[in-house]
Parts: C-alpha cells; structure tokens; sequence
C-alpha cells in the first residue's frame, strides 16, 4: 500500500522539484497527486513500494534538515546585510497594505468581542 511522503500543499515548486529528483535518484517509485480544483483534496508525493518507504523516509529527513540549514543561513546573511524584511521595511514600502492590515484585525478582535461585550449588559 503506498504512503504519503509529502503532502504539496503550500510547498515550493523548488522544494517539489528538489524531493522529484532525490527519490529519482536513489531509484524510489512514487507517484503523484495533485490538489483538487478548490485545494480540498490532498495533492502528495506517495511511495508506491511499502519497502522503500523507510529509506525514503530518511533521505527526506536528510533533506529538509539539510534545506533548513541553507535557509537558515541566507537568513542570517539578509539579516547581517540589512537586507531582511521586518515589520518596519513593510511599513516603510508599503503602508497602506499594513494599515489595511492593521484595521482588519483591530474589526476581527471587535467583533470576536462583540457577543462578550452584550452578554455582559
């Protein structure tokens, strides 16, 4: 019976693409699913083989941890560059769009607070 490696839901192509190649590579059958049309159903990188699934299982653990490490790094390096992105650049680029934000959370805590607030009258 074939298992899910890896579910594709908001997962770069990039990262699809890298996990393709490394079962390629060590010669692991899989097969592929994609999304439904809305992103209800379950889009995945599936092993086909129960057998392979243990060694597919740790060459992914290899990968992300290894993937991890590398954007970890260039993280460390934007950050040292200045070039990182933080709360104050958005707001300096773009700040109608964090404003925008800002009230749509300020009406979303209100109206969570809304029932609390006439209960308690």
């Amino acid at each position: 019976m074939a298992k899910l490696l890896l579910n594709l839901r908001n997962v770069p192509d990039d990262e699809a693409d890298d996990v393709r190649a490394l079962l390629d590579a060590h010669a692991i059958g899989y097969y592929e699913t994609r999304p439904g049309p809305w992103n209800i159903s379950l889009g995945g990188i599936w092993i086909r083989d129960e057998a392979d699934v243990v060694e597919a299982r740790r060459l992914m653990a290899a990968y992300q941890a290894e993937r991890g490490a590398r954007a970890r790094a260039a993280y460390e390096a934007a950050r040292r560059d200045g070039t990182a992105g933080s709360f104050w650049s958005v707001l300096r680029a773009e700040p109608a769009r964090v404003l925008l934000a800002l009230f749509g959370i300020l009406l979303a805590l209100a109206l969570v607070a809304l029932p609390v607030l006439l209960i308690g009258r």
